[in-house]
């Protein structure tokens, strides 16, 4: 079977970890026997001019491999900030010819896209003119942020219905697709998965030393750093924490890059926590793993959340999870030997991370748990729901 995965959001020579989740899963999918995967990540249309931060668009290399993929970054048309309903019409009418053109010399017999939107309105709009079958895989934002605005609302029906196959990373996604119309029996739910070979369990202290991190316990978050993933609730929720006493010892790791860093340096400084927080920025992402089994918790306080990667890979190290009940994050803390969910205010956060590292924490049995989250459990899972929709066996809508 020939797959051709389509998404924006796969890694390149500019942003090595973007979408690496995506890569994570389609590399499986490639190994997996008569399976064939080519990339199209497409990346919008930049003049070589630094103006501005997304010159760097103009920088990715047209073709390149990816750990033994072929991977294709055509450009496409796209307004920034402003026409959001017109961003999926825009990347299928500038990617078809570009995509027929590649049937032509290396055919495919499914389009396997991610993002609902605008990835995957093009993919299908792309796909119906092929006449090629198309999977669309929904991650989180694309579903649950962009329902709610007008423009967009309408595409993404119009995609849910006209893919032959649809995949969700978590339950709590699935029904979030169902209720914007999407047939049930098209949705399959397949959860990420984690590399236990990459996210692996170090002795803390010696993952302390590694890093050069002096003594003392430590909260750590990681993700790319907006709004949505509440480090600032989990800031201010540890001033709250160093208020009630006895957590003198006590520091926080935000490792990431993203436009609200400066926000985050702000707000530390207003909290006088400039000598107690490290905004690590972004890291190699072979060194992930060495901070999350540094940290006795790993908190992530988010608004949004589809299946959040960063969540099982702290598991994988040992490290223990405090988690707002978001999106799928029930589903991946489901146990309280692994971790513990809380919400609601500031101080409420701050009393659950006090009673979460009072807690004798089993690490091994936590590694254990998401060990059993493996990348090629999921891969298998999606290749048979593309070897289906490839033979035709779409379900009706």
């Amino acid at each position: 079977m020939n797959i051709l995965t389509f998404t924006s959001l796969f890694p390149n020579n500019v942003r090595p970890h973007h979408g690496i989740f995506i890569k994570e899963r389609m590399t499986r999918v490639a190994a997996l026997p008569g399976a064939v995967v080519r990339v199209v990540a497409p990346v919008p249309w930049f003049p070589p001019l630094k103006l501005g931060s997304r010159w760097h668009y103009s920088q990715v290399k047209r073709e390149e491999r990816i750990e033994g993929l072929p991977v294709s970054h055509p450009r496409y048309l796209m307004i920034p900030k402003v026409g959001t309903g017109w961003h999926g019409p825009m990347m299928a009418a500038s990617l078809r010819s570009f995509v027929a053109a590649l049937r032509a010399r290396d055919p495919f017999d499914v389009i396997d896209a991610h993002y609902v939107y605008p990835d995957g309105f093009a993919a299908v709009e792309i796909g119906r003119v092929l006449g090629t079958p198309v999977v669309v895989s929904a991650r989180g934002s694309d579903i649950n942020l962009f329902r709610e605005i007008p423009s967009v609302r309408g595409h993404l029906a119009r995609t849910l219905s006209g893919a032959s196959a649809l995949i969700a990373v978590s339950e709590a996604l699935a029904e979030s697709m169902r209720a914007l119309g999407a047939a049930p029996r098209k949705i399959h739910v397949i959860p990420n998965g984690v590399d236990a070979r990459k996210f692996r369990p170090v002795a803390r202290e010696a993952a302390l030393g590694r890093l050069g991190l002096g003594p003392g316990r430590l909260l750590l978050s990681v993700g790319h750093l907006t709004a949505n993933k509440g480090f600032d609730r989990l800031l201010r929720a540890f001033r709250l924490l160093l208020n009630l006493g006895g957590h003198d010892d006590v520091r926080v790791a935000i490792v990431g890059g993203g436009t609200y860093r400066n926000d985050l340096e702000r707000l530390v400084a207003s909290l006088g926590l400039s000598d107690r927080v490290r905004l690590a920025g972004e890291v190699p992402h072979a060194e992930l793993h060495l901070w999350y089994a540094a940290a006795d918790l790993f908190c992530l306080f988010s608004l949004r959340e589809g299946w959040p990667n960063v969540v099982l890979e702290s598991m994988a190290c040992g490290t223990p999870v405090l988690a707002t009940p978001v999106g799928g994050v029930p589903e991946i803390v489901a146990t309280s030997q692994v971790g513990a969910l809380a919400e609601g205010s500031d101080e409420a956060l701050a009393r659950a991370i006090a009673q979460a590292l009072l807690r004798p924490w089993d690490r091994e049995a936590i590694a254990r748990f998401a060990g059993a989250h493996t990348w090629e459990r999921a891969a298998e899972s999606v290749h048979e729901v593309l070897a289906s929709a490839a033979a035709g066996d779409r379900v009706p809508v």
